[in-house]
């Protein structure tokens, strides 16, 4: 008895250590980017059927971008940068609650929606998930995530070799086969990024994360509205 009592108060003294993963509808700490950055631009994907499902998603119930406090001070930074270069932002998605996420599988699940081919176009549907291309819990829920791209104060494109959510090695950061133009203009953008305290990944030059993000472990799942 003495033996189970001792291994059972192992188990309890350790069992702090696993963090689990919190599901929170909490967004006290949640502000609109535009509330901060007055010249920002919105293409919410989501919100509409423009998108690699071809359907608009659980939980945009208004063409809106969210982001915890601490990652919109840091992005207003790089809109600051990047303003004195010339340039304004263009926000895709930012917060996105856990319910799209859900919704995200559930489609790559379904076999009889392809949704839109061209945003996956060398890929099968199965591999956006067998690949981490779409994740079944996804750091944009946790609020401090944000597809963005770059374009000119007078709103004209920025040519940057590739669109979001086009699932190719086009859309690699460092892809080669691009224009020096294209390179430089990725470029502008990663720099400012960067030096306001964000990291991108090695597969999305247009996603980018809060090195400091304030819940590593909270996935969000309230509406965007």
């Amino acid at each position: 008895m003495k033996k189970f009592i001792f291994a059972l108060g192992l188990i309890i003294s350790f069992a702090p250590l696993a963090i689990a993963e919190i599901i929170s509808t909490d967004k006290s700490n949640f502000a609109e980017i535009s509330s901060v950055i007055d010249d920002v631009v919105y293409d919410i994907r989501y919100y509409s059927s423009n998108n690699f499902t071809g359907h608009k998603i659980n939980g945009y119930k208004a063409p809106r971008a969210y982001l915890t406090k601490e990652a919109l001070s840091a992005l207003a930074k790089a809109a600051e940068d990047l303003r004195a270069q010339g340039y304004r932002l263009l926000i895709w998605d930012s917060y996105r609650p856990q319910k799209a996420v859900d919704n995200f599988v559930n489609w790559i699940n379904n076999p009889n929606d392809e949704g839109d081919k061209s945003f996956y176009p060398n890929l099968e549907k199965s591999d956006l998930l067998a690949r981490d291309y779409v994740m079944a819990k996804s750091g944009h829920s946790r609020g401090s995530t944000v597809d963005l791209t770059i374009i000119k104060k007078d709103g004209s494109f920025v040519d940057m070799g590739g669109t979001f959510d086009l699932f190719a090695e086009i859309s690699h950061p460092d892809y080669a086969n691009i224009t020096d133009e294209q390179k430089h203009n990725r470029q502008i953008l990663q720099d400012a990024m960067t030096k306001a305290g964000f990291k991108g990944i090695s597969s999305e030059w247009w996603h980018f994360t809060l090195k400091e993000e304030p819940y590593q472990d909270t996935y969000f799942n309230f509406d965007i509205e």
